[in-house]
């Protein structure tokens, strides 16, 4: 137990608050480039406080876009990357947890062996597998898709690795009692193992929301056309300017705009996700 002890509290939160500035220093000075003039910060010194372009900054990218590299509105390519974080988490969630389910209630041959080659799986992430995956869905007609973009991402087996460890921690008196009530095991997984896994569930979609929503290198491969262009892929073709300096202003107003939807899903999510990250009994 720690003491109470003044000196300690103070370390303690002069710890917490250096480490927020730390953080959110970058973020900050991201949004306040986005209310200057475009080469206000290659002048030497850089401003800490708002400028006036702000309206202008936001509105522009919004509403237009920038014609650089040919990046469309940001609102396309945010709809873009909300569409596709949500269906790779809903993906992985739903076919990780299924996954787990059938490896723990279910008694068929070589199930052990099945879930092993799943979990040998996360040593073969899409960078690795990266040129197969692509002439697959080449070959399947998925290029500039959302089931392109999404698809060969939603198998986790993270999630069915944590699904696993906790349907083993649930009680085997549930099962018997719902099986002793005539429940069948989608009704036992519907009815008791899905609301039990709700911190969980949380939890993981957090986690996988982010991961879907940072994704990079896929959609670059996957997408040629504006209209499937994700936000993460709009601010590195913001950048990619030859003959002129960059409009930095334009490019840090996009990038505050492309933080905001998982800072908004990791604040709204916040008491269950460090509750399925903590809590250990049910």
């Amino acid at each position: 137990m720690v003491e109470n002890r003044p000196f300690l509290d103070f370390m303690t939160h002069l710890v917490l608050i250096t480490g927020v500035i730390v953080v959110a220093f970058p973020v900050y000075v991201a949004f306040i480039a986005s209310t200057h003039e475009p080469d206000a910060f290659v002048r030497g010194v850089m401003p800490l406080l708002p400028g006036d372009n702000l309206i202008e900054s936001y509105s522009t990218m919004l509403k237009s876009g920038l014609d650089i590299g040919g990046t469309p509105p940001v609102w396309l390519m945010l709809g873009n990357s909300l569409v596709m974080a949500l269906i790779v988490a809903f993906g992985k969630i739903f076919i990780s947890i299924l996954s787990a389910f059938a490896i723990v209630y279910f008694r068929f041959p070589f199930r052990i062996l099945a879930f092993w080659i799943i979990f040998i799986t996360l040593m073969l992430p899409v960078e690795v597998r990266i040129i197969p995956t692509y002439e697959v869905v080449a070959n399947l007609g998925m290029l500039n898709s959302y089931a392109g973009l999404t698809l060969p991402l939603i198998a986790s087996a993270t999630a069915t690795f944590l699904f696993r460890q906790f349907f083993m921690t649930v009680p085997d008196e549930l099962m018997e009692a719902s099986r002793m009530d005539g429940a069948g095991p989608m009704k036992f997984f519907r009815d008791i193992l899905i609301p039990v896994s709700v911190t969980n569930i949380s939890a993981l979609f957090v986690i996988m929301f982010i991961y879907g929503w940072v994704q990079y290198l896929w959609p670059l491969l996957v997408t040629t056309e504006e209209g499937f262009y994700t936000i993460v892929m709009g601010i590195k073709r913001l950048m990619a300017t030859a003959d002129r300096e960059p409009a930095w202003n334009l490019i840090m107003a996009t990038v505050t705009l492309a933080m905001l939807p998982p800072v908004l899903v990791v604040l709204f999510m916040q008491r269950l996700f460090v509750k399925g990250l903590t809590e250990t009994e049910k």
